[in-house]
């Protein structure tokens, strides 16, 4: 399962790891039908997010004990309550490592339950606990049954060829410490240890690939970070693609998503499939399979929207007194009828950049918190200092799990008025009355108490708005209502406003179609000598260590085969066989460099895919933004599609040289190997 966006991916995960749960509990019953082999899932993002190593993750969890300084390494746990009992999972007591040297390369999370009812606590599963893998090394060494990912991850593949192995790409089996390949460091063999007998390194044939690929949120594709999904698609393809009684069977692919249009030429350019759209359009447009299209009643509540626009007054102000008004008319109403009220005594407030959510989150903190003391004045209740919690980039990976548990917990009106900022009252989360968030919450988030939203802006994209909207109102018993602040001097926030009715009666008209060019010229400047390191290094075991990029052979079936399925995939996606054609040269080109630094080296220098520090081997990939683009430079993101460029501002009198004084609009200070496609300079006496 892929995502796109790292919040998304976190609550995916956490739902899921029910699931696997469920089948792990299914095969423990009957084994003998299961197999002995656990179901485990696994979460594949960056490193900031979960670790890379397992000695990454023992630093980890010491660190979150206090020992060690930090070094930017996301944390293992990732769950704060089992997914099967609910729990509550702490890292100091419920997490255990075993180093590689020590154990058996592994982390164990178990469930909190000190009673050991839980079917996934200490007492009743020592040696697995939660079926969950969030380190990449042991999600290579144990190939999980599912496992979600970023996008963005697969830029790895060039890079680590331990990645082969979520393909199926193995070559022998460790007891201990589970499956190995060429670039996975493990000893033939492993003396008895810490209780454990010895056990020996056993040959082992590939694997079957992934057979099903689950791609959510497909609207979000697009685009640059589309384009090079779409180019480096072209390798996971390949790679998932096997023969089942000489037929070739290729992986089948699930994409959704609820905003999307000319979905037949995005779903071409990225996987290069047909689209069979289910559920198929029925005799009945209300009736969908998914869902019923009901008028908005008692029985039904819908989504309200509001539209204000405060003209001659500037937009931080109306958000202000729209914050004021709500929280204050919220706090009213849930004194008067309790419970009934918590779906609006939390106001989600959505901005379209972190720049306009910093300064609200200032006003929050004083002016509205300030103007919420007296609003028992003007016929409203007070609201004394409310909780603040933003959701967005700047967020350690760390906290989110809690601040999602965070958001469900509802305002009780048994509670004395702020009671949790009393000392001496029991440590427990309490509810948030402002949460300020960017489109990170626009899409996953389903958080159905919630049901007050406040968007400062009009979105630049039909389609983000609606997705972005709908995080609220997800209860039948809790209606959503939807504020929009239009910034009366933006003409188009003006033309919105002025248009409101019509705009939310006929918004689904209006999603923009999506852009996805894989083989674009710029896309494969970017993106193509990855595919073809990941096609040459992946297959099989021939190439896949670091040092055997030196050992590379035009003729060898690995690269033909990889050659032939790039310009191919690009003659059908472009439906275009000189495109193909124009592909292959360019590959050839590649190649020819790659057999030339191939080529033996005085002093003894040879190839290999990344430096080493025996001082002998030189790269072949070259990381982006470290100097000048080469014809081998690789992403470490699939975000990172261009360096970002600062400009310096001077109004200084320069002196052109003809005696003339001219003042330069801006000095741009490009970084190394940045693509310049343009300039601009001020010209004076013909000399810019």
């Amino acid at each position: 399962m892929r995502y796109t966006l790292r919040l998304l991916t976190l609550q995916q995960f956490q739902r899921a790891a029910a699931l696997i749960c469920a089948c792990e509990v299914i095969r423990r019953a009957d084994p003998g039908t299961w197999g002995a082999e656990p179901f485990r899932i696994g979460l594949w993002v960056g490193m900031r997010t979960t670790p890379n190593t397992i000695d990454d993750a023992h630093e980890s969890i010491l660190r979150s004990h206090g020992a060690g300084a930090g070094r930017g390494i996301g944390s293992p746990l990732q769950l704060t309550n089992c997914p099967w009992c609910g729990s509550e999972i702490k890292s100091g007591q419920d997490v255990k490592v075993e180093t590689y040297n020590q154990g058996r390369a592994r982390v164990f999370t178990f469930c909190g339950d000190q009673l050991g009812r839980c079917d996934f606590s200490r007492a009743q599963s020592p040696d697995e606990g939660i079926p969950v893998l969030t380190v990449d090394e042991e999600i290579y060494r144990r190939l999980p049954a599912l496992l979600i990912a970023t996008v963005d991850k697969f830029a790895q593949m060039p890079w680590n060829g331990r990645t082969q192995m979520l393909f199926g790409q193995v070559d022998g089996y460790c007891p201990r410490h589970g499956f190995t390949s060429p670039c996975m460091d493990d000893a033939t063999s492993h003396p008895a240890r810490n209780g454990r007998s010895a056990v020996r390194r056993v040959d082992h044939g590939p694997l079957r690939p992934p057979d099903l690929i689950i791609q959510d949120e497909l609207h979000l594709i697009s685009g640059p970070l589309g384009s090079l999904v779409g180019l480096y698609e072209t390798a996971v393809d390949q790679l998932c693609t096997w023969t089942v009684a000489g037929k070739t069977v290729r992986p089948k692919v699930i994409a959704s998503t609820a905003t999307i249009r000319q979905a037949r030429e995005q779903i071409r350019a990225l996987f290069l499939r047909d689209v069979r759209v289910f559920p198929p359009q029925g005799l009945d447009a209300e009736d969908n399979f998914f869902s019923i299209q009901r008028a908005p009643s008692d029985k039904y509540p819908g989504r309200r929207y509001i539209g204000i626009a405060a003209f001659g007054r500037r937009l931080k102000l109306a958000l202000i007194r729209v914050y004021v008004a709500y929280l204050a008319a919220s706090q009213t109403l849930f004194l008067k009828y309790g419970r009934a009220v918590d779906p609006w005594m939390t106001l989600l407030g959505y901005f379209n950049s972190i720049r306009e959510l910093g300064g609200m989150r200032r006003m929050v903190d004083d002016d509205v918190r300030s103007r919420l003391r007296d609003m028992d004045r003007r016929g409203l209740s007070r609201r004394n200092s409310p909780a603040l919690e933003e959701l967005t980039s700047r967020k350690n990976s760390r906290d989110i799990p809690a601040l999602l548990d965070r958001l469900e917990v509802q305002h009780d009106p048994g509670l004395p008025p702020h009671a949790k900022r009393q000392p001496g009252q029991p440590v427990t989360p309490y509810p948030l009355d402002v949460v300020l968030a960017t489109n990170m919450v626009s899409v996953g988030v389903d958080i159905k108490r919630l049901g007050l939203m406040v968007v400062a802006g009009q979105p630049k994209g039909t389609s983000e708005y609606i997705q972005a909207t709908s995080r609220v109102g997800r209860n039948a018993n809790a209606p959503g209502l939807v504020c929009t602040i239009y910034n009366w001097a933006r003409p188009r926030d003006l033309s919105h406003y002025e248009r409101f009715s019509h705009y939310h009666d006929t918004f689904y008209q209006h999603v923009e179609a999506l852009s996805v060019t894989p083989f674009a010229a710029r896309a494969i400047d970017r993106g193509l000598s990855a595919v073809l390191a990941s096609l040459v290094r992946l297959p099989g075991a021939t190439y896949n260590a670091n040092g055997a990029a030196g050992q590379l052979d035009r003729t060898a079936a690995i690269v033909q085969a990889a050659l032939t399925a790039i310009s191919r995939r690009a003659a059908e996606v472009t439906q275009s066989s000189a495109e193909g054609q124009r592909v292959q040269q360019l590959l050839q080109r590649r190649l020819d460099l790659w057999l030339r630094e191939a080529a033996p080296k005085p002093g003894g220098a040879k190839l290999g895919y990344q430096m080493e520090r025996d001082g002998l081997t030189r790269a072949l990939l070259q990381r982006a933004g470290l100097g000048d683009w080469e014809p081998f430079t690789c992403l470490g993101s699939l975000r990172d599609v261009e360096p970002s460029v600062n400009l310096l501002l001077d109004d200084r009198p320069l002196d052109d040289g003809y005696g003339q004084a001219y003042s330069p609009v801006a000095t741009v200070a490009v970084p190394p190997g940045a693509p310049v496609a343009g300039s601009a300079a001020q010209v004076q006496g013909g000399q810019p």
